[in-house]
């Protein structure tokens, strides 16, 4: 494998790669500042993707075999998993980790007033007073497997919001739910990542003749999820179906913010979309 790759974009975008992990990342803030966090980042984002692979076996085991971890984004997917009580292995919260860990190297090294690390759709936000950042929120399958733009939120300073992840079944992972995506905003990147996994798993219909399952290993031998059905195809669902499975979605993400886990989040299935309020409830159309 390739070495980390590290690429100036425009705009003042850093791109970051290595194996997997595809990060864009921005810091805005005094010339000397800004420079002094991307060399840090770099620097951090060299060792990252090699301590992952060193404890693969732990953070692959499910959270009730309590895995073993030392390094700090490992530490960091444990953390963010622990609350819940579901089967889930510390990889559902990775993206979100390997975001926040590197927000962490800029914040860290240089006083920055604005910043933000995308991991492949799940971010890791730093905003000071007076700052914003509009995110775009999608989840629009009706034309094809690319989601088209459903509409943006505002981050503002002071909505206690440093994470936005986004899952479902139209994502990179499999998902054991039907939802189209599940976009949350957390405290933090990785915290978002593990719930927005659990509730786009909640939005079902177990048993339904119209949604074709098969085991993930049969699809990935490598998936930590092991045998364990993942969802392969939704059939257009009734107006009635579709509702019911965003309710199921809903009461198990308002579980998740009356227990502050979460601090909102905006569900979406075949056309209907379904906000807690706050935050996401401020999404204007794009």
């Amino acid at each position: 494998m390739e070495g980390a790759r590290v690429q100036a974009l425009s705009g003042g975008r850093l791109h970051l790669q290595h194996g997997p992990i595809d990060v864009v990342l921005r810091a805005d803030g005094a010339e000397a500042a800004v420079a002094q966090a991307y060399r840090a980042v770099a620097a951090r984002f060299a060792t990252l993707l090699g301590e992952l692979v060193a404890e693969l076996p732990e953070l692959r085991k499910p959270m009730s075999a309590r895995p073993r971890v030392a390094g700090a984004v490992a530490r960091r997917m444990v953390a963010a998993c622990r609350p819940h009580r579901d089967f889930l292995t510390p990889m559902a919260a990775v993206a979100g980790s390997v975001a926040d860990e590197l927000l962490a190297a800029m914040v860290e090294e240089a006083p920055l007033d604005r910043a933000f690390v995308n991991d492949g759709g799940d971010i890791a936000l730093h905003l000071t007073a007076g700052e914003t950042l509009a995110v775009g929120v999608a989840g629009d399958f009706s034309r094809g497997s690319v989601p088209a733009l459903n509409g943006r939120v505002i981050i503002r300073h002071g909505d206690g919001i440093g994470g936005i992840a986004t899952s479902g079944r139209q994502g990179r992972s499999f998902s054991l739910g039907i939802a189209d995506s599940v976009t949350v905003l957390a405290r933090d990147a990785a915290g978002a990542d593990a719930a927005a996994t659990l509730i786009a798993n909640a939005v079902d219909l177990p048993g339904h003749a119209g949604i074709r399952r098969a085991p993930a290993d049969s699809l990935d031998p490598d998936s930590d999820l092991g045998s364990r059905p993942v969802t392969v195809g939704v059939a257009p669902l009734s107006p009635e179906a579709v509702a019911d499975a965003l309710e199921a979605g809903r009461a198990r993400a308002a579980a998740m913010r009356a227990a502050g886990l979460i601090r909102d989040a905006a569900l979406m299935l075949q056309g209907q979309t379904v906000v807690l309020g706050g935050v996401a409830g401020r999404i204007r159309g794009g």
